[in-house]
C-alpha cells in the first residue's frame, strides 16, 4: 500500500521494526475480539509482521516523528463497493485523538481512492472506546446483533456470546459531513 501520511501518525505497511510494538499491544488484549490474535513473544511478533508486511489489508499506524508503531487498522473488501474495517491500537496513546485521526485518514482513502460506497465497522457492546470513536467518524448505529460471536468461554467453560452493534457511513454521508 501506498503510505498515507496526516499531521501526526504514518499508515503504512508493515516492516519487521515494527515487532517489539506489535507485541506491547497483543501480549495483553483488553478486547475479546483481540483475543485470537495474542501473541507471547518477540519471535511470534516477528512471523507476524513478516505474515502483514505483503498484506494492504493489516495497516500499520505509526507516530510521524518517530515511525514507531502505535497500532493498526484493517480493512477487507466485500464487492462490489463496501469495506468493513477495524482498529486496534496501544493503550499508551489513548486519548491524544491519534486513532481519530488514523481512521479518518483511512475512510477518506476507501471513499476517494478506493471507491467504497459504504463502510462498516463491528464493536462489541463493552467496547466503549470504539464505539465512541464509530459516532466521531460519523458512523451511525444500525443495530445490535445480540449474542453475535463468542471470542472467549464463560468460568463454566461454555461459550460467551457477545452483543455486537454494527456501525456504518455511506460515501455521501462522509461527504455531506465534510461540507
Amino acid at each position: 500500500m501506498q503510505s498515507i501520511i496526516t499531521d501526526r501518525v504514518v499508515l503504512r505497511n508493515f516492516a519487521e521494526k515494527d515487532a517489539a510494538g506489535l507485541l506491547e499491544y497483543t501480549a495483553s488484549p483488553r478486547v475479546n475480539c483481540f483475543l485470537e490474535s495474542k501473541l507471547d513473544t518477540k519471535e511470534d511478533a516477528l512471523a507476524e509482521v513478516r505474515k502483514r508486511s505483503a498484506d494492504d489489508s493489516q495497516i500499520a499506524v505509526a507516530l510521524k516523528e518517530s515511525d514507531e508503531l502505535i497500532g493498526e487498522l484493517f480493512m477487507m473488501k466485500e464487492e462490489p463497493d463496501t469495506f468493513s474495517v477495524g482498529w486496534h491500537f496501544n493503550a499508551r496513546y489513548e486519548g491524544q485523538g491519534l486513532a481519530r485521526e488514523s481512521a479518518e485518514a483511512l475512510l477518506k482513502h476507501l471513499f476517494t481512492e478506493q471507491g467504497a460506497r459504504r463502510v462498516y465497522a463491528y464493536a462489541e457492546d463493552d467496547n466503549f472506546r470504539s464505539q465512541k470513536l464509530c459516532e466521531k467518524l460519523g458512523m451511525r448505529q444500525e443495530g445490535c446483533m445480540k449474542e453475535f460471536v463468542s471470542f472467549t468461554k464463560n468460568e463454566d467453560g461454555t461459550p460467551k456470546y457477545e452483543n455486537t452493534f454494527l456501525y456504518a457511513l455511506l460515501r455521501k454521508e462522509w461527504e455531506a459531513r465534510r461540507g
